[in-house]
């Protein structure tokens, strides 16, 4: 169900289960955004690479966004907010999330007239009309899915996007063993984030779906190798 920012609709859609019992200290127990809505925070968690890894995000989007943008998951931080300032008249921005907890948080952070729509769903089954958006982000997303949402997804997003639109993804990634947070991350991530070494084992296009194929992928890693993002086009 669809909401402009500031009102929250009622919808039956249920919590994953691998959200309520691997992730409910940061995004379901309603604690969580008294604790981690500050931006100081995201960014320290990302060892103060939020800024630019966002930023970087969004010029991989391009300077403008004309036509219809998805964001997959609602983000701490700011990110939303400076999507929308990127937006070209007459476009449109949708976020989807399966926690109105997160879209009404998100919601409060976002001018009542800001135009988003905000959309409770569960992105491994979006049934948004396929090739109906312009492009999509995917900010530290996948590293918190199981590996059958992961690739569902990936492939909802691929078939939504239109031919010729771009996907862009930004994630952990295995480091070099040289970069001295190889270990501290490699602990972080084994306590705190169980889904999220898949992204260390392997390339995220190797969840791509077999039958789908891609005019092109972009992979770029950034600080030391922790951080990757992929800019695909359809």
């Amino acid at each position: 169900m669809k909401m402009q920012a500031g009102t929250v609709m009622p919808t039956t859609t249920e919590v994953p289960l691998y959200l309520s019992e691997t992730y409910w200290w940061a995004y379901v127990h309603p604690r969580a955004i008294h604790v981690f809505e500050r931006q100081w925070l995201v960014n320290a968690i990302l060892w103060g690479q939020f800024g630019r890894l966002r930023d970087l995000a969004l010029d991989a989007l391009g300077l403008e966004a004309p036509g219809r943008t998805l964001q997959v998951a609602c983000v701490y931080g700011n990110l939303t907010a400076k999507l929308l300032k990127r937006a070209a008249p007459g476009s449109s921005l949708d976020v989807v999330d399966v926690l109105p907890l997160q879209l009404a948080n998100l919601a409060r952070k976002l001018p009542a007239d800001s135009g988003a729509n905000l959309i409770r769903c569960d992105a491994s089954a979006m049934e948004f009309e396929s090739a109906s958006y312009d492009r999509a982000l995917l900010f530290f997303l996948l590293h918190e899915m199981p590996e059958d949402v992961r690739k569902a997804t990936i492939a909802h997003t691929l078939r939504v996007v239109k031919p010729g639109g771009r996907v862009v993804i930004v994630d952990y990634h295995r480091p070099s063993k040289l970069n001295p947070l190889f270990v501290p991350m490699a602990g972080i991530l084994h306590t705190l984030e169980p889904f999220a070494h898949d992204l260390w084992r392997r390339e995220i296009t190797g969840w791509f779906p077999a039958d789908v194929k891609v005019a092109g992928v972009q992979k770029t890693t950034y600080f030391g190798g922790l951080y990757q993002m992929l800019v695909i086009t359809v």
